[in-house]
């Protein structure tokens, strides 16, 4: 007989409100409505933390110093009752729309153990040989000129944009084959070592760039056929769910523009960057967050991070350890976590183990071929220890970690300017050693 798992206060809320949500009633109902029934169903912990799921079908915690309503993730098994809160008290940001609760499901994996299925890189290889045939000279590159040479067309740029935008965590095996099919076309090596590429995420505006410029010289053709190489990319890219979010909703920009070439798109690439946005809907609002509000896309990819440390027995503390690597000299990073991981957070600050990246001090760099007698070691240099231990219990959790602290870098570095080191954070290094003798893997992908 299958044995029934324990009742959960937090997991019969969710269901609760996502069924309300999802009846079409719901979306003839008033803001304050709707705000009065989520407050109905506000949960209390013993220790008198009050959570709310609302908007982005995600968990909010009550700060009781401010009153903010901030993401995190519940503790999913610990006694709760619902309680009476003022409807009053709820911001419209936490009260869901309806549509935000058909989110695009996918994984916050990072590209490093779980390769990318082989059917996906064969058929994105045959797109850029496709691409690389172009001229220069037709298809100028006119953005990602610091990864690819002068002489690489434009269409080269477009696939690899696509992939690295729509990328949820863009930190790849050294040896994946996704990224090696570009070797030819690369201005200088990337950055990371051999076993890992930690790449940045580009702006929206990298891609906008390439088909604004085109326009902007009279070349309609071209800026279309650039678009269409997008789409093609973004529609393969679908098959992973490490990018599918993402790549659906650049889709849903630049197929209206190939549909009716006749509409007349704006040839400015700030311009032309707003009318992409708009046109995506509601449902993949929070695919997009990562252009259109930077704050909340940092706390969203926290909140993933604190989930994929679930096996933890505090996943916050693990999660402040990762924190603990990032740089904040103006000491902003406290105000936008909430109070319990901050508390985690400040515990560590005060022991004077935070601002790591601050001086990028992820010494030995990477992991380099080490000389030795009779031959060489491919073995990982040692990394700085880190400041907790993290294990995860098998490696799909591990590259779950992994991807969500480094897409948390990421969104950092896009907040705040401050750079993530080429060679990683030092909590990220120190996973990677758990995850570099498993690689070449094609399936576990979540």
């Amino acid at each position: 007989m299958t044995a029934v798992p324990p009742w959960d206060a937090f997991t019969a809320t969710e269901a609760e409100v996502r069924a309300m949500v999802a009846d079409p009633r719901w979306q003839g109902l008033s803001v304050p409505d709707r705000a009065h029934v989520l407050a109905a169903r506000i949960l209390v912990t013993p220790d008198g933390d009050r959570w709310l799921f609302g908007a982005h079908a995600r968990w909010r915690l009550l700060d009781p110093a401010d009153g903010r309503w901030l993401p995190a993730p519940p503790p999913r098994g610990t006694r709760a009752r619902q309680v009476g809160h003022p409807a009053a008290g709820l911001p419209d940001t936490v009260v869901p729309d309806g549509y935000d609760f058909h989110a695009e499901p996918g994984s916050t994996q990072a590209f490093i153990g779980p390769d990318v299925p082989e059917r996906l890189t064969e058929q994105l290889r045959v797109l850029l040989r496709a691409s690389g045939r172009k001229s220069e000279l037709d298809y100028p590159l006119t953005a990602f000129g610091d990864v690819f040479g002068s002489d690489v067309p434009g269409t080269v740029a477009a696939v690899w944009g696509t992939i690295m935008w729509s990328a949820y965590a863009p930190a790849f095996d050294g040896n994946e084959r996704l990224i090696t099919v570009f070797g030819e076309y690369l201005r200088r090596s990337l950055p990371g070592d051999d076993w890992v590429r930690w790449l940045p995420a580009p702006p929206l505006l990298d891609l906008v760039t390439l088909v604004a410029e085109r326009m902007r010289a009279g070349r309609t053709r071209e800026a279309l056929r650039l678009a269409a190489v997008m789409a093609d990319t973004a529609q393969l890219l679908l098959l992973d769910t490490r990018f599918r979010p993402r790549a659906l909703a650049l889709l849903t920009m630049v197929e209206p523009m190939l549909r009716r070439p006749e509409l007349t798109d704006p040839d400015d690439a700030a311009a032309l960057r707003r009318v992409w946005l708009e046109r995506c809907p509601a449902r993949l609002c929070r695919a997009l967050l990562v252009e259109n509000d930077p704050e909340a896309h940092f706390s969203h990819t926290l909140y993933d991070l604190v989930e994929a440390l679930t096996f933890l027995p505090d996943p916050r503390k693990g999660a402040a350890a990762f924190l603990a690597d990032l740089s904040d000299s103006g000491g902003r990073l406290p105000g936008l976590l909430d109070h319990r991981l901050r508390a985690a957070y400040e515990e560590l600050r005060r022991a004077g183990l935070t601002g790591a990246s601050a001086a990028e001090s992820t010494e030995p760099d990477g992991f380099p071929v080490q000389a030795r007698a009779g031959g060489v070691s491919t073995a990982p240099a040692p990394v700085p220890a880190p400041v907790l231990e993290v294990a995860p219990p098998d490696r799909w959790s591990a590259a779950a970690v992994l991807g969500a602290a480094y897409a948390m870098g990421l969104a950092w570095e896009r907040l705040t300017g401050a750079k993530v080191p080429e060679r990683g954070l030092p909590g990220q290094s120190a996973l990677v050693a758990r995850l570099i003798h498993e690689r070449d893997d094609h399936s576990g992908l979540k």
